[in-house]
């Protein structure tokens, strides 16, 4: 069952990031009226709000009156230095939202908060799905499980999803993530990269894949909700060099840096999206080549 969207005013908090350059294009494409927030100014339709400041937030609520809000903002790379800004951006500055919310008495046909497929840690399993409690293993996971638990608090109050994105990848995003990591040495002509596990299987989804499921989910029915943002496809990153070296004419050589491996770390981990797609139809992908190509030539 879908949702009247007749009125599709939508509002992505953290819209200059990666996720939110592709997502706000992908939706604007859609017909959706689109409308951000960025930490760092003011901009057409993008407000410069700081989410920890709910001051902020009753401003831009006040003045979009959305009728969808995708919360994207946060810190998204664990390794990220100081530890107590993934609880006071991820965890309260997610939830000073919904509190403005109910304050303004604003009720929007749904809000989509991204956590992450972090929030698992090691479960010694190879396909995670919704129905495992959730052992977080740094901050960065242990502060979207605190968002997520928090924001349960609000399900009678507000048509919240809460979506867990496993790896996603594309044009434009930083180099300190593993794929693009690989693709700047290409394009670099390198020749030699350094690693950690490389014998390995991971999902790594196209952001095209994951814009799709956002706008699914935005025009679903669905509420009260948490659920995978996966495609239960893994990769072997041997197979993700071993195509990067067939694009770009030449082979790389792997070097294993002790300090990239992980002890322990299980060979394949992907996310299942039985509960996904249950929820709002399969939606297909291009094959990982074209996503690589795409980064490559860009």
């Amino acid at each position: 069952m879908r949702l009247d969207t007749a009125s599709k005013r939508v509002l992505i908090f953290g819209i200059d990031g990666f996720t939110g350059n592709h997502l706000s294009a992908y939706l604007q494409n859609a017909g959706y009226d689109v409308y951000g927030t960025s930490y760092s100014g003011t901009s057409g339709k993008t407000f410069k709000v700081d989410i920890t400041y709910k001051a902020d937030i009753d401003t831009v609520l006040k003045e979009v009156v959305p009728d969808f809000i995708i919360v994207l903002s946060g810190i998204s790379f664990p390794a990220h230095g100081h530890n107590e800004d993934f609880y006071a951006i991820n965890t309260i500055g997610a939830i000073n939202i919904l509190d403005v919310l109910i304050h303004l008495n604003q009720n929007p046909k749904k809000i989509i908060m991204a956590s992450s497929a972090t929030v698992y840690g090691n479960q010694g399993v190879e396909v995670l799905d919704e129905t495992l409690c959730p052992k977080p293993t740094n901050h960065y996971g242990a502060s979207k499980y605190a968002m997520e638990s928090l924001s349960r608090n609000y399900f009678e109050k507000l048509n919240i999803i809460i979506a867990r994105p496993f790896n996603y990848t594309g044009i434009n995003q930083e180099d300190n993530f593993l794929i693009p990591k690989i693709i700047k040495h290409f394009k670099e002509m390198k020749q030699t990269i350094e690693l950690g596990n490389i014998d390995v299987s991971r999902e790594f989804n196209d952001v095209g894949y994951v814009c799709e499921i956002y706008k699914k989910l935005l025009e679903s029915s669905v509420s009260s909700e948490v659920v995978n943002l996966s495609a239960n496809r893994g990769i072997k990153l041997l197979d993700v060099i071993d195509m990067m070296n067939e694009m770009a004419g030449y082979k790389i050589k792997v070097k294993i840096n002790p300090d990239f491996v992980r002890e322990g770390e299980i060979k394949t981990l992907t996310g299942s999206c039985e509960k996904l797609f249950g929820l709002i139809g399969e939606v297909e992908q291009k094959e990982f080549k074209e996503t690589l190509r795409d980064m490559l030539e860009a």
